[in-house]
């Protein structure tokens, strides 16, 4: 068992500070001391999102494939024990507590503004005692069954996935986080057990604490309830995935007062750092691009093509990067047609050097102001070391950020024929129809 050190980690941009503990357990911890503040956020992450579905550890042989949509069925299970429901136990101490499962990590979470120690007691030691029985599995089938059939009728969610299915062949992240009725069917609580032994291990695992705490007190508690562990050396595989698109084109119909549309364009993903950079680049160019005060947002407003819910985002992951804008229109293939000549014309001319300062200092702002909230705080931290760089990676690229940088991310890493166009219609007919050739 190594020995538990401690790190001050300073951003050079803004002199914020946040300590990272790299504990004897295998657990790595980042606490934010934030002075003045009355309220603490805490989460405790597992690497193990719906995309984790085989894998395998040093010593196993061979690699395991499990049902679609088990770590997000094991984070329901987890607040579970054997003596009571993990909610009754926050209850006493106050905090807000929550779970959720993502793509690439499932979380656990509360927020308090009192007796903060007491619910990181809980937190650490729920998550490191799961209890699964047969009988238990069964109950939340129908639960979560339920659930899925909710997604499956909003129409925002079905928007999304069915461009993610166009965009992808085989990575699973077209799959849904939550799996379909039949996958979850095959899921036991013997697999459950090797999917959180194998997942839930320390070294796979990270505490983020943000507010009114102290590092000697989240270490005093994680001293005392951490389970110390052997590295397993766990690896996840991912089926080889093309750059080519699915299919250009996907047309559904439902019950919605207005069309639907998701575009989405296929992108070259990345890993560590470049994927940190390549986020804040692409997140960077999308709104000099298409935000308010571009020529591409107001010639289509003037024409009615778009209203104000019109967006851009950045998707990306291990494995996966997506350039993705959405929003309602009675012509979603014009606005598409719209939206590559723009992209076009960037990769040409470049994008416009004034609104690219604009936009780069309003999301720079946005960013210090963030560092004023402890939750954001907390997830910052979080997110930086599950994707393989330290917290203050984002801002600090942000700072150094040039037009040449987001000139050069459309010309090398958006290819505009690699897209996907989801549009969900009113209709009365559900189901799927798919048209426009494949690519």
């Amino acid at each position: 068992m190594s020995n538990t050190t401690q790190t001050t980690i300073t951003s050079k941009v803004t002199g914020d500070k946040c300590i990272r503990i790299d504990h004897s357990s295998g657990l790595t911890i980042y606490v934010s001391e934030m002075e003045g503040f009355s309220t603490t956020h805490a989460l405790f992450a597992a690497k193990y999102g719906s995309v984790n579905n085989k894998f395998k550890t040093r010593k196993e042989p061979d690699y395991c494939t499990v049902p679609e949509g088990i770590a997000h069925f094991l984070e329901h299970k987890l607040f579970e024990n054997e003596d009571c429901d993990v909610f009754s136990l926050y209850a006493k101490t106050g905090a807000n507590a929550n779970a959720y499962t993502s793509f690439d990590k499932t979380c656990y979470l509360f927020s308090c503004s009192d007796h903060y120690r007491e619910s990181l007691e809980i937190l650490l030691s729920f998550v490191q005692n799961p209890y699964f029985t047969p009988e238990s599995v069964q109950k939340e089938l129908g639960i979560i069954g339920q659930e899925i059939r909710m997604t499956n009728d909003d129409p925002g969610w079905r928007v999304f996935f069915n461009m993610l299915r166009g965009l992808y062949h085989e990575h699973p992240v077209k799959i849904d986080i939550a799996g379909t009725e039949e996958s979850i069917a095959q899921i036991t609580d013997k697999l459950l057990y090797r999917c959180y032994n194998t997942f839930y291990n320390l070294h796979n695992m990270t505490l983020s604490v943000a507010g009114n705490c102290k590092a000697e007190e989240v270490l005093e508690i994680a001293d005392k309830i951490l389970k110390p562990c052997e590295d397993p050396e766990l690896e996840s595989v991912f089926p080889e995935e093309p750059m080519t698109v699915v299919t250009h084109q996907t047309v559904e119909y439902a019950p919605v007062g207005t069309t639907i549309f998701c575009i989405g364009f296929k992108c070259a993903p990345k890993a560590g750092f470049s994927s940190t950079k390549a986020q804040i680049e692409g997140y960077i160019a999308m709104q000099v691009l298409s935000n308010a005060s571009s020529e591409l947002y107001r010639s289509l407003m003037e024409e009615g093509l778009i209203n104000n819910v019109f967006a851009s985002e950045i998707f990306n992951g291990e494995g996966y990067y997506s350039v993705i804008f959405e929003g309602e229109s009675s012509e979603p293939e014009t606005v598409k047609d719209r939206i590559i000549e723009a992209i076009y014309k960037a990769k040409e001319t470049g994008l416009d050097r004034e609104l690219f300062e604009e936009v780069r200092r309003s999301t720079y702002g946005g960013m210090v102001m963030d560092t004023n909230d402890v939750g954001m705080v907390a997830n910052i931290m979080l997110s930086a070391h599950m994707n393989g760089g330290v917290p203050f990676d984002t801002i600090e690229l942000l700072s150094a950020m040039t037009i040449d940088d987001v000139n050069r991310f459309i010309r090398e890493d958006i290819d505009p024929e690699l897209y996907t166009l989801s549009v969900v219609k009113n209709g009365s007919c559900k189901a799927e129809d798919t048209k426009g050739e494949k690519a």
